[in-house]
């Protein structure tokens, strides 16, 4: 049985499971998409917050990349936590050198519990270097505002700053808004360049959120490795993180994690 597609994610380990490459990698699985890993980072990690991180060398982040693309190759990846600029810097490199195709670019900068994952001096190399080589960014709204250098705390202000991201290189700017306390629903704003579409989903009650931004980053890498288009790989992916934040895991004492295995049979 062939896999319906190849994805690769260049991100940071999270030894808890619910971020970074685990959460990628379980997520390709969901949506039958053969996974790959280039590991950018090394944290320590739990539900109640991130005490502490190594960056791997650049060598061997290189390496990996090249690893699989000398032998696999890729339909689509995605970026996570990059740590520095000098790890953005060699990503973006890899991406033009490789031919890296359908790349989502998922801003890390801040864990769920505050703690910070992306150097001040990497958030120009992401603008300058990273966004002009990918196809999807998905920035929430904290990471939206330190990207565009604005306050996000409407909708309008969601599609200026998709507006500005697009300005910057990308194809697709989603915006996620589940931050923006005011709307009753989380809403995303999704820019193309030419039109504006606005995904709406319900809010759920639960402290169980852990590695959301990873999970859509990762659904939308796997629908494009698929295939699909990004309006339909970034719709897709919504509805997935909405299960998956539904039916959302209570594990541990802090932020759990969301539920990769929604519409994923676990019968034996």
């Amino acid at each position: 049985m062939q896999p319906l597609g190849r994805a690769l994610t260049i991100a940071g380990s999270d030894n808890s499971g619910g971020a970074g490459i685990q959460a990628d990698l379980k997520t390709f699985t969901a949506f039958g998409v053969y996974g790959m890993s280039a590991i950018t980072a090394v944290t320590a990690q739990n539900t109640r917050g991130v005490t502490g991180f190594e960056a791997v060398s650049l060598p061997l982040i290189e390496a990996q990349i090249a690893t699989v693309m000398d032998d696999i190759g890729v339909d689509a990846a995605k970026t996570g936590m990059l740590a520095s600029a000098p790890i953005v810097a060699l990503v973006a490199s890899c991406v033009k050198r490789y031919n890296i195709p359908n790349l989502v670019v998922d801003p890390v900068m801040m864990a769920k519990g505050g703690d910070p994952l992306l150097a001040e001096d990497a958030r120009e190399a992401v603008r300058s270097q990273l966004l002009p080589v990918a196809t999807v960014v998905t920035p929430n709204t904290p990471e939206a505002e330190v990207l565009t250098g604005r306050r996000i705390e409407t909708l309008e202000q969601m599609r200026r700053a998709a507006r500005e991201l697009h300005a910057m290189g990308v194809r697709w700017a989603v915006v996620k808004g589940g931050h923006i306390t005011s709307e009753v629903d989380a809403v995303d704003i999704i820019y193309d360049g030419t039109e504006y579409t606005e995904l709406r989903s319900e809010r759920f009650d639960t402290p169980n959120t852990h590695g959301t931004g990873c999970t859509l980053s990762a659904a939308i890498a796997a629908g494009l490795a698929r295939g699909r288009d990004p309006l339909a790989a970034i719709m897709r992916a919504k509805q997935y993180v909405s299960r998956a934040i539904e039916t959302s895991l209570a594990i541990g004492h802090g932020h759990g994690p969301t539920n990769h295995l929604v519409g994923v049979s676990t019968e034996w």
